[in-house]
């Protein structure tokens, strides 16, 4: 009773402005029901990021493959296991791939390819080409031979067909060194200690 009193003495002394002032306090109250606010648009749901896959340098990818191998086999003797020397061969394959000079001389059953570098590299294009080019003759016939120089290695690759000679020339030195698929198992074995390169 002392409430309705209170909202027509005050109509009464501001006119409708005070009305609307009173309603506005009045519905404050908990007494009165008040509807919800209009809810938010939501966003679309977004899909959940990608983890990266790539570990951003060929080398350390490499050896993670190789160590990931070595963890899951319980045959893995731990105390041969060598990952440095697999590093090692790493980095004589980027010096080679990277810093090496080729001089090709065209041969008329294939090609000659002087390969040359300073520093260490020397030493990386001669364990590189002498592990790989006695390795075997990718199942080609093709005939190989390796000679050290001051500065790296002549590397002599040859064939009976015209036309492997001319593939020989057109890939060159480091397409040769490309070929055959005996790099990842040969990694492996430095890895586990079962070979020297």
């Amino acid at each position: 009773m002392n409430r309705i009193l209170l909202i027509a003495g005050t109509l009464l002394l501001s006119g409708s402005a005070g009305l609307a002032q009173v309603m506005d306090h009045g519905t404050m109250n908990h007494d009165i029901a008040q509807p919800a606010p209009p809810a938010a648009p939501q966003a679309a749901a977004q899909p959940a990021a990608a983890a990266p896959t790539q570990p951003g340098q060929a080398a350390y990818a490499a050896l993670g493959e190789v160590v990931r191998i070595l963890q899951a086999d319980p045959q893995t003797d731990w105390s041969a296991v060598d990952v440095d020397a697999l590093r090692n061969h790493l980095v004589d394959m980027d010096n080679v791939t990277m810093r090496a000079r080729v001089t090709r001389t065209r041969l008329p059953n294939g090609a000659l390819f002087h390969v040359a570098g300073e520093g260490p590299v020397v030493g990386s294009i001669q364990r590189m080409t002498k592990s790989h080019f006695a390795e075997a003759d990718f199942g080609r016939a093709w005939k190989m031979s390796v000679q050290p120089t001051a500065d790296g290695a002549d590397v002599t690759v040859v064939a009976d067909s015209p036309a492997d000679a001319t593939q020989i020339a057109g890939l060159g030195f480091f397409g040769i060194l490309t070929m055959g698929s005996h790099h990842q198992p040969h990694h492996l074995m430095m890895a586990r200690g079962q070979m020297r390169h």
